[in-house]
Order: C-alpha cells, then structure tokens, then sequence
C-alpha cells in the first residue's frame, strides 16, 4: 500500500499529546519525516522514541511557539536535520474558561499569544522554505467554538475564529506560490484538553453534562479521528482544496 506522505517532512506544533501526537504517529505511518514541536519536553522525547523504536524517522524539538525567537531556532534545527518542510500542521493551543467580566487582561494576550500568534510566527518562519521548495500544505487547528458561541467561552471563541480566518486569508494570499490552507475544526474531544473543558463548563453551570454532548454531537471524538482530517487536508488527495474549513464534529454544527 503506498504511503501517502513518504518523501514528506512535516512539522507539526504542539505535537507532544493528545491530537497532536495522534497526528504525528499518523503522518509518520504514512511515511513522512516529522518534526515534534511542544513544551512538553518529557512527552515530546518518549513520542519520538517511540516512533524511532517502531522504525520511523522524527525529532522532537523544545519549542514555546509564541516566542519568535524559539520559533526561528526551532524551524533553523529543523531545517538542519530533515533539509525541508512539505507539511505544517499549526495544532499548538489551549483554552481559557472564565466569565468574560473576570477575564485578567494578562489571561487574554496570554491565549492570543498561544492559540493566534504562534500561527502567525510559525508560518511566517516555514513558509519561505515551503516556497522554496516548491510548495506545501498547512493545516491549522480551529473549532467548532469558531461559529457556536459558549457561555464563559469569549475569549477562547475569538482566538478560534482567528484562527478560522487566517487559514482562509494564507490560503488566497499564497495560492499562486502552490501553498494550500485549510482550518480542521474539531468538536469536543476525548483528551485531557477536552475533558478538562467539559468539566470546567460544567462548574460554571454551562451545559456540557454527558447527555447534552451525546444529544449534541453523539459522542465525544477520538484523536484519532481529528488525525485521519488533518491527514486529509495536508495530502494530495486535498490537492483542490484551500482556504476551506473543515468541521469533524458529527453534526454539531448542523443542529
């Protein structure tokens, strides 16, 4: 069976767990070479000895993608070791639950600085390799909390709709350089991020209990399946594909 990425690097962000790791251990089966970048420096060593131990090829790299500088040595080192960049999954990101009336001005830019700007200073810095060599894909990690508004959620739902847009805005500005776009927006997931999510909601008495997310969306995902999407949209299968918005949330955002 042929391998859809071999020959491929890809550099994932906040690769280390949870839907980062489940995409990197995919990308790497498919045959890429892959580039772990996250703050979890004891997750991000064990998931690319593990993958060394199954016989594929990646590297972990300690990187705070909202420091720009961190993000030109992490992106230089990667280019050192693997020569090129095909793929960029921009999947690095975490959340802030709060009523919007005791959100600390500090908390704000802190999410933005995670969640948006680390886009912004990641893609900037792997971009011009990408155009050198011809092209690439990049996926970025929005949501579904980009279109459905939550309760306590303000300041996560504006970075996600951030991020929804600038994956369309990327997406036309270097379509011509051959670099396709696209925004995975999952709905909740069954990951330490997730349940910590519904959890939280529910402390704030927002409606998040099991049977509100089962009528909702069925069931919470697996990373897994959020992974095979961002497999999707980052392969030649996709080559049509730019600036879309792809929702892998079993019909949440249908109701």
């Amino acid at each position: 069976m042929t391998q859809k990425f071999k020959g491929k690097t890809v550099l994932v962000s906040g690769g280390a767990t949870g839907v980062g790791a489940a995409s990197v251990t995919r990308f790497a089966e498919e045959g890429a070479q892959v580039a772990i970048f996250d703050r979890n420096v004891e997750a991000g060593e064990a998931l690319a000895q593990q993958l060394a131990q199954a016989g594929h090829k990646s590297a972990f790299f300690n990187v705070d993608v909202s420091d720009a500088q961190k993000v030109s040595e992490g992106v230089r080192a990667c280019m050192q070791t693997f020569g090129k960049i095909d793929v960029l999954f921009n999947h690095a990101g975490t959340i802030l639950i709060k009523p919007f009336l005791e959100i600390e001005e500090n908390e704000w830019d802190a999410l933005f600085s995670i969640n948006v700007k680390s886009m912004f200073l990641v893609t900037r810095a792997v971009l011009p390799h990408m155009i050198a060599g011809g092209g690439g894909a990049i996926v970025c990690t929005s949501s579904i909390s980009a279109v459905a508004a939550t309760p306590t959620e303000v300041a996560y739902n504006a970075t996600k709709g951030a991020c929804h847009m600038f994956a369309r805005a990327i997406a036309t500005e270097f379509r011509d350089r051959n670099i396709r776009c696209n925004a995975v927006c999952p709905g909740f997931i069954d990951t330490p991020h997730g349940q910590r999510e519904l959890a939280e909601l529910q402390a704030y008495g927002v409606g998040a209990s099991e049977a509100e997310l089962t009528a909702r969306q069925g069931r919470a995902a697996t990373p897994a399946e959020i992974a095979d999407a961002v497999l999707f949209l980052a392969s030649d299968d996709a080559r049509f594909v730019n600036g879309t918005h792809l929702f892998v949330d079993n019909g949440f955002t249908a109701w």
